[in-house]
């Protein structure tokens, strides 16, 4: 019965996920992601809890996995603002001693 219970919220979760993307403008995607990913900082620590309690083999390379990819998550959030941010800075803003 709780495999039941999990499966409908799974199933509950993709579809409101899928419903509130899909009505997200395309200008504003990529800054509401980029908060979303930085928020994923949360599941490395889960992750960590995961992966350093000794629970049992398969736990603790589970939430290794889970630690790398929430990691990579983060960090592809990051690089990905810092490219949009990036967009907005003027040619020259970022140079000292160059023509005035």
């Amino acid at each position: 019965m709780e495999a039941v219970l999990l499966g409908m919220v799974l199933m509950l979760s993709i579809f409101l996920g899928f419903e509130l993307i899909s009505k997200v403008p395309a200008t504003l995607h990529t800054p509401l992601m980029s908060g979303a990913n930085a928020i994923s900082g949360i599941t490395i620590v889960g992750a960590l809890i995961s992966a350093g309690n000794d629970l049992g083999t398969m736990s603790t390379i589970l939430g290794a996995l889970a630690v790398a990819f929430a990691t990579i998550n983060v960090v592809g959030g990051y690089l990905v603002t810092n490219r949009m941010l990036s967009m907005f800075k003027k040619k020259g803003s970022g140079q000292r001693g160059g023509k005035a």
